[in-house]
Formats: structure tokens, C-alpha cells, sequence
């Protein structure tokens, strides 16, 4: 059987990596790669290292990308003092308020979609503050059977000393250090957690280096 090419390999790799997604969060920074348990994605989910740090009554761009297409709608809700997030009643709920910043983001036809949405952040200061984006999908029928929603939260903080929505958005860790506002994680399975898409990166430095031993040992072979 002849070898698998180079070029094959990188393409199955990453399809393999961005197939298994099927919503991930793209700014601000996600907490965890996991959907499938509410409130946050992940069983037992608690606020992580990675912080993304805002303004008071900030103005800014939520993006996430829907890598597996699912009819439905999409929900932002803002907690200012930790995780305290409710779920809709049935597919078509839209009158649970609390903490909702905007309901009803109608999704749209097709995969590997990229959504944005304009969002405006309490006019307060708040270091255990969380943003959640839920996504409902209207085919996983019977609703409440948990298979319903997919569930991405990013860990803010409100400073009032904090860059302007204009300006790079910093992102700290728990102790303050700075980051990259726009090192957002890859996706990983929403279906299954144990591998991402960024897995297939370093796979690809081992396949590249594999193809330039065999062509090695062929020249050698050759003189």
C-alpha cells in the first residue's frame, strides 16, 4: 500500500479536527472547549485563568462560529457576580430575562459560519463577571432531554481603567499577567472532549519531518 502523501494527511488531520466541533466561542476568550453541560460547557465548570478585561457600559463585538450546522437561535447573557445563568423552558422561550442580553439570534443555513454580535456591558465594575453564549437547537427533539443546548461562557472583568472597545482588549491571567486578546483556543468536540483541533498542529510538524527522513534514506540508498 503506498504511503499516505503529505498533503492528504495534513487535509484528513484537520478535517478530523474541525469536524467534531459544532459551536465555539471566538471572543471574548472561552473558558472551556466543552459544550455539553450547562452553564458553562464543562461538569463542574468554575471560572478559569484566562480573563478578558473591559470597560464599564463597554460596547463590544461577541464573535463564535458554528463548525456543525443546527437549525435553532442563539442567546448572550451577562452575569455580573459569577455563573448564575437560566436555561429557556422550551425551544421557542424567550421570556426568561435575567441576566439575557439579547435573545433570539436567529442562526442561519450552512456550516463553518461565523456570527457577530454587538453587545453593551453593565455601567459597573465587576472582577467575577461571566458572559455565556447558548446555542438552541430546534431538531434535538424531545426538548430537556439535554441534547437541546450548547453552552460557551468567557471570564470578564470590569475595570474602570480597562482600554476603550477601540483599543487592543487585554487579556490577564489570574494573576494579572498580560496576554493576547486574540489567542482564541481551537475548537474541540462539543460531542467529544478529549481531543481539539489544535492537537493536529504538532502531528503535522512529525509528518513533515517523517517524509524529509524517507527522502534521506532514498538518497542515500541511491549513491
Amino acid at each position: 500500500m503506498k504511503k499516505l502523501g503529505l498533503v492528504t494527511a495534513v487535509a484528513l488531520m484537520a478535517s478530523f479536527g474541525s469536524a467534531q466541533a459544532h459551536i465555539r466561542l471566538d471572543y471574548p476568550m472561552p473558558r472551556t472547549l466543552e459544550l455539553k453541560t450547562g452553564p458553562c460547557g464543562a461538569a463542574g465548570s468554575t471560572r478559569g485563568s484566562n480573563v478578558t478585561v473591559l470597560a464599564p457600559g463597554a460596547t463590544i463585538e461577541v464573535k463564535w462560529t458554528e463548525t456543525v450546522n443546527h437549525p435553532g437561535h442563539y442567546r448572550v447573557s451577562f452575569d455580573p457576580d459569577g455563573q448564575d445563568f437560566t436555561v429557556p423552558l422550551d425551544f421557542n422561550d424567550f421570556s426568561q430575562t435575567m441576566n439575557v442580553l439579547v435573545d433570539n439570534i436567529p442562526d442561519r443555513a450552512g456550516s463553518q459560519l461565523v456570527y457577530k454580535q454587538m453587545i453593551t456591558l453593565p455601567n459597573m465594575t465587576c472582577e467575577n463577571c461571566t458572559l455565556q453564549v447558548i446555542q438552541m437547537m430546534t431538531d434535538k427533539t424531545p426538548y430537556g432531554d439535554g441534547n437541546d443546548l450548547y453552552f460557551q461562557c468567557a471570564d470578564i472583568a470590569l475595570r474602570t481603567n480597562a482600554p476603550t472597545p477601540d483599543a487592543p482588549l487585554a487579556v490577564t491571567d489570574a494573576n494579572g499577567a498580560g496576554g493576547d486578546a486574540g489567542s482564541t483556543p481551537a475548537a474541540k468536540s462539543g460531542c467529544q472532549t478529549s481531543s481539539g483541533a489544535t492537537s493536529w498542529f504538532p502531528m503535522l510538524g512529525m509528518v513533515g519531518f517523517g517524509a524529509w527522513v524517507t527522502r534521506r534514506r532514498r538518497t542515500s540508498n541511491a549513491l
